[in-house]
């Protein structure tokens, strides 16, 4: 079992910087795939990034160029750095760790912790 807890979320203005992190427990965290989500609302939540144990990376369109997923294995954790943000950035983003196993997969979801870009 995963037990995963968000923070660095926050207020800033368009342009500004956040840094989110996401402790880990309760498993081995480097076997997991690890995962940034967001949900705005009234909207569906949809992936941000999300980085293998092996360190590759996968980014939203409307993120790239500007966030950067990365994980230490060590201190098992894993950082969202968000750059340029923009006021369409708003929303609750969650952490989220799975394991691709047959033929039921492990899926742990955090909490969640809020971002609001507003001037």
């Amino acid at each position: 079992q995963v037990q995963l807890v968000e923070s660095g979320g926050g207020l800033v203005q368009p342009g500004g910087s956040l840094r989110l992190s996401c402790a880990a427990s309760g498993s081995i965290f480097s076997t997991y795939t690890m995962g940034w989500y967001r949900q705005a609302p009234a909207k569906q939540r949809e992936l941000v990034a999300s980085i293998t144990t092996g360190g590759g990376t996968n980014y939203a369109d409307f993120v790239k160029g500007r966030f950067t997923i990365s994980r230490d294995n060590a201190k098992n954790s894993m950082y969202l750095q968000m750059n340029s943000l923009k006021p369409e950035d708003t929303a609750v983003y969650y952490c989220n760790a799975r394991k691709f196993l047959v033929p039921t997969p492990d899926n742990y979801w955090g909490q969640g912790t809020q971002v609001t870009v507003s001037s």
